[in-house]
């Protein structure tokens, strides 16, 4: 890294640091404020839809539906909240991207700068990619699994407001997350710290850990457990094909 001692001070960089975070911050309350003042337009355009006649369910040629219920006094209204801003965080996603880029620029190498900005280049385009995953495949399916599933013909499936909320969460704005992996590994191989190697040598972990990952964010039965763990172990392999073999990462670290 290319820490330029003596020109800035630690307070300097804890100012800077400040700054990044007051940035994204407000970004994601400006955003935020804007779901909050159309409720009913969020929600139908991107809750509701996997509820009923989502594209999936056509497509498999289902005939799907869910009702919600309301069990809590405030639930509709911290819902609509947390909705509101996990929506603005993932409409701002490329300029906190883009805040987190200009922090940690200046620290960086002339060769390690062109790599880094690749990977954060590459990240939006993970983190939407995953969102989509999530939305249009995984939540569906889950959906469908669960609301067929019945130990009994006496006990009905009726989903609460809130639980669906959790479920939708889950699904899609961590998937989304994790979705990242591929620009974490471009980063650490840049860097040399990270070679191709390496993730060739753990590809049986790797799978255990996707497993564990899979269980915690769905509802952790096998089949949405397998629904998941197939694209992020597709992630796990295109990670490998980021990284840098072993031997131009001794190449480079030889020209630094």
């Amino acid at each position: 890294m290319a820490v330029q001692e003596g020109e800035m001070s630690f307070w300097d960089h804890l100012d800077v640091l400040r700054g990044t975070l007051f940035r994204s911050v407000l970004a994601i309350a400006l955003v935020a404020v804007v779901f909050l003042a159309i409720p009913k337009q969020l929600f139908k355009a991107v809750l509701w839809p996997t509820t009923k006649d989502f594209i999936l369910y056509r497509w498999l040629g289902l005939d799907f539906s869910m009702e919600l219920i309301n069990i809590d006094v405030s639930a509709q209204f911290f819902v609509h909240l947390k909705m509101s801003v996990l929506m603005a965080i993932v409409v701002a996603f490329p300029y906190i991207v883009y805040e987190i880029w200009k922090f940690i620029a200046p620290a960086l190498y002339d060769n390690e700068k062109k790599a880094v900005r690749k990977a954060f280049g590459m990240s939006s385009f993970l983190f939407y990619l995953g969102v989509a995953v999530g939305y249009f495949v995984v939540l569906p399916v889950c959906l469908m699994f669960f609301m067929n599933y019945q130990v009994s013909d006496a006990v009905q499936n009726t989903i609460s407001l809130g639980s669906y909320i959790s479920l939708f969460t889950s699904m899609v704005f961590l998937i989304g997350l994790l979705f990242e992996f591929p620009t974490v590994v471009l980063v650490l191989s840049n860097m040399g710290i990270l070679t191709r190697s390496h993730l060739k040598g753990f590809r049986k972990q790797a799978f255990i850990v996707i497993l564990i990952l899979a269980a915690l964010i769905t509802p952790s039965d096998p089949f949405s457990m397998f629904v998941l763990a197939i694209p992020l172990y597709g992630l796990y392999e295109f990670s490998i094909l980021v990284c840098k073999p072993e031997t131009e990462a001794e190449t480079d670290d030889i020209s630094q």
